[in-house]
């Protein structure tokens, strides 16, 4: 008798890991449709309002500079929620990510200043889960406090270090780090022959919007740069595609269920939350390298976006990355061009008017009007408004995280034992 299983009519059997998250199904196929379409509607708005900065090759590389630290904070709470430990200390954990890059950077070169971040954050990460895990402080109690604690942490570590130091430096800086990690461009595509770059110059519809795309994301690109991308999936087949990963999420959904199977509940909720503190301390090395120096007050709340990215993502690899990147494009072009922000007013008077219409078919009047009026108000801004005054322009990425979790707050589904104190016996 034949013992070969097959599928359920209906299914299609999984072709690998690999194969199902970067081509398998039809989410991936929506999801590039959807990709298509933001990238048309930019380059509509673009030729309409004029502005280049909206899709060059400049702005998209500073988007993907600024969304690493994001991404990379994002990353680290993904792990910690996963094991059902609320990380709020990941502005903290990145503050003392930052203090431990400078200091070691400036004496040992780029290569240290990775290694004392990851350590440095890593404390951060050890002490939350030692609040949290073994002694079962408020989750959140404890991240506040770390936040508060890393403040002075290196306001301290500063004073007794950097105070008459004879390379610099002082009670609020690092001297300079001693170098840079290497960066590359693709060969012909970014650099040699450029040709990207000629195609960005041209100014043709879509034509030269995606090649300003491609261009920022193959020029330039840092080695930790392209390390931080790369931890996204490999994140993903680690926590979705292997046993360890199977046990650590459990640990976040039913942990009482999962320490009956044996799974060390307590073990795995210290490694997760100390992964997690080490991510967002190499997020904080990153802001070093950007300015070439550590500066007290740098991280500017970018932890707290990072864990706006995560719960707009879903709690997913892909889903926190597609949210780092949408912080970072807004951070960057507030920097690049002021007059260039006005052009999202007209970006987000199309995608309001597109959902007014959805809202309509569907019968929900209310929910519809409500877009068509912001809808109409956002018009009349980018057609009255020619430059935002600076202080509204450097809240831009602030605001966009309220109204991306506005908008996403009625689809998401965070790990059942996600924030409780979990102890062996109690339920």
């Amino acid at each position: 008798m034949s013992t070969v299983a097959t599928p359920p009519s209906g299914t299609r059997p999984s072709r690998g890991p690999l194969t199902d998250l970067f081509t398998g199904g039809g989410r991936s196929r929506r999801l590039m449709w959807l990709l298509l379409g933001v990238v048309l509607l930019v380059s509509l708005v673009r030729v309409i309002s004029g502005e280049a900065q909206l899709t060059s090759s400049s702005t998209i590389a500073a988007a993907l500079l600024l969304a690493v630290p994001i991404g990379l904070a994002a990353l680290g709470g993904l792990f910690a929620e996963r094991a059902g430990v609320v990380n709020i200390g990941l502005d903290g954990m990145m503050t003392l990510g930052t203090w431990g890059a400078g200091f070691a950077g400036y004496q040992w070169g780029w290569g240290a200043a990775v290694v004392g971040g990851l350590l440095f954050g890593a404390v951060g990460g050890l002490l939350h889960a030692l609040a949290t895990v073994t002694f079962g402080v408020d989750h959140v109690v404890s991240g506040v406090a770390i936040n508060i604690l890393a403040g002075g942490v290196v306001r301290f570590l500063s004073e007794l270090l950097y105070t008459d130091n004879p390379a610099g430096g002082g009670v609020t800086q690092s001297p300079p780090v001693d170098g840079n990690p290497p960066s590359f461009s693709v060969p012909v595509l970014s650099s040699g022959p450029d040709l990207l770059g000629s195609l960005e110059r041209q100014r043709w519809f879509l034509v030269s919007d995606v090649a300003g795309i491609l261009r920022g994301l193959t020029s330039g690109i840092g080695l930790l740069t392209l390390i931080a991308v790369l931890l996204i999936p490999a994140s993903y087949l680690l926590l979705w595609r292997t046993s360890f990963g199977l046990r650590l999420r459990s640990c976040g959904e039913n942990p009482a269920a999962a320490d009956s199977l044996g799974v060390p509940v307590y073990r795995l909720k210290y490694i997760a939350v100390v992964i997690s503190g080490a991510l967002a301390g190499l997020g904080g090395v990153f802001l070093v390298f950007i300015a070439g120096i550590y500066r007290e007050g740098q991280v500017n709340g970018r932890g707290f976006i990072g864990l706006a990215a995560l719960i707009f993502g879903n709690w997913r690899p892909g889903g926190l990355a597609a949210g780092a990147g949408l912080f970072g494009f807004t951070d960057a072009l507030q920097l690049r061009s002021r007059s260039a922000v006005v052009a999202l007013f007209l970006l987000v008077a199309i995608l309001l008017a597109v959902i007014a219409v959805v809202q309509a078919r569907r019968g929900k009047l209310l929910p519809a009007g409500i877009a068509a009026v912001v809808a109409a108000a956002a018009l009349v801004g980018f057609l009255t408004v020619d430059e935002l005054p600076p202080g509204l322009v450097s809240f831009t990425p602030h605001l966009t995280t309220l109204l991306v979790l506005s908008l996403a707050s009625q689809r998401l589904r965070m790990p059942k034992a996600d924030g409780l104190v979990y102890r062996r016996g109690e339920h």
